[in-house]
């Protein structure tokens, strides 16, 4: 049996690879090709197309991008009639994901899409495409059950992959320091870094009895983040996210997934976000949540303070940041309950167990 997997973001190649681990396990039989990153290729599968290739965020980016985008589709259709699979599986990565569905459906092959795209928080036209497109929707959120099924759809909640991440512990740390550790997590793309890390940068002078330390990505050469780097209280981890949140006493975080991997590390957070001006306007008058992290979301409240655009400076970021060092419990409370929220473990093998027994 083959599969061919699309994804084009760092989480989507994290929670890809957990899936074909789960898969194997099942059938050891079983074929993939894949468009992901190194913990897919470290799965051994075929691949088609590296995240470096495909990973393009906010208007701008993905506008400067347009050829690019295009040649990446139609080599995704012409490389799926050649492999011919048995099924598709797309994790995440909506706007490339979408428009293969819909080929892949005229084509008569089986669509799954595990990690829905957001639409509850804005483009719900896409509700309409998933609806027609997709065969099984596997969601990784409990409230994205209800959302789904008032559009009529099937739709199946498999738990969340992180819980299963970060339970198997042992996160290999090679930064040694005796002072308390304020993490760092600019992002993963280039953009969000650029936009990001300079700012939290700005306040590293404010705490020399706590030790900076930034998330690092391999994605960039060491280079590229001592570019950033001015004082001498920041040291670099790369890859190595999990291991600096289990040794962390604060973090300051830019949006996105890991602001609900800090949470479940019971790590205290100020979320950042920071974009170019069209971008923000743009997603100002689509999205259709009160917030933009995942922690407040998932909690219906504000749970960990957003400094999003103009409130994103070092004033600000100072504020928040002693509050969080001298006064945490009503977050950690917060966080204590959105665990609870989620507890479905198994993500992964559920996943599997769901796709194999589905063909």
């Amino acid at each position: 049996m083959k599969f061919y997997i699309i994804t084009g973001e760092p989480s989507g190649d994290l929670h890809a690879s957990n899936l074909v681990e789960e898969l194997k396990k099942c059938n050891n039989e079983l074929e993939f090709r894949v468009w992901g990153g190194e913990r897919l290729l470290a799965q051994g599968v075929e691949f088609a197309k590296h995240i470096k290739e495909t990973a393009f965020m906010g208007l701008l980016d993905v506008l400067k991008n347009l050829e690019a985008i295009k040649e990446n589709l139609n080599y995704c259709k012409k490389d799926i009639l050649k492999y011919k699979p048995d099924a598709l599986i797309l994790v995440d990565y909506p706007g490339f994901n979408l428009k293969i569905a819909k080929f892949a459906k005229l084509q008569e092959i089986k669509v799954f899409y595990y990690i829905s795209p957001k639409v509850w928080a804005w483009n719900k036209s896409r509700v309409t495409k998933i609806k027609k497109y997709v065969d099984e929707l596997l969601v990784i959120f409990p409230f994205e059950v209800e959302f789904y099924q008032k559009y009529g759809m099937k739709v199946t909640y498999v738990g969340n992959p992180l819980l299963d991440e970060i339970g198997k512990g042992n996160f290999s740390f090679s930064c040694s320091t005796e002072r308390p550790i304020i993490a760092l997590l600019p992002g993963s793309r280039k953009q969000e870094i650029e936009g990001i890390l300079p700012v939290m940068l700005t306040i590293v002078n404010y705490y020399p009895n706590h030790q900076f330390v930034i998330a690092a990505t391999n994605n960039f050469s060491k280079q590229y983040y001592q570019s950033f780097i001015k004082e001498n209280n920041i040291k670099l981890v790369f890859d190595e996210t999990y291991a600096l949140l289990s040794n962390a006493t604060a973090a300051l975080v830019t949006s996105g997934t890991s602001t609900l991997e800090t949470a479940l590390f019971k790590v205290p957070q100020v979320v950042c976000y920071k974009t170019n001006w069209l971008t923000y306007f743009l997603a100002r008058n689509l999205i259709k949540i009160k917030y933009l992290s995942l922690v407040n979301i998932l909690m219906d409240k504000l749970v960990v303070k957003e400094l999003i655009q103009n409130e994103l400076n070092a004033n600000r970021l100072k504020i928040e940041l002693d509050v969080l060092l001298n006064d945490n419990e009503k977050i950690l409370t917060n966080y204590h309950k959105l665990t609870d929220l989620l507890d479905k473990k198994g993500a992964s093998k559920n996943a599997a167990q769901f796709i194999l027994k589905s063909i």
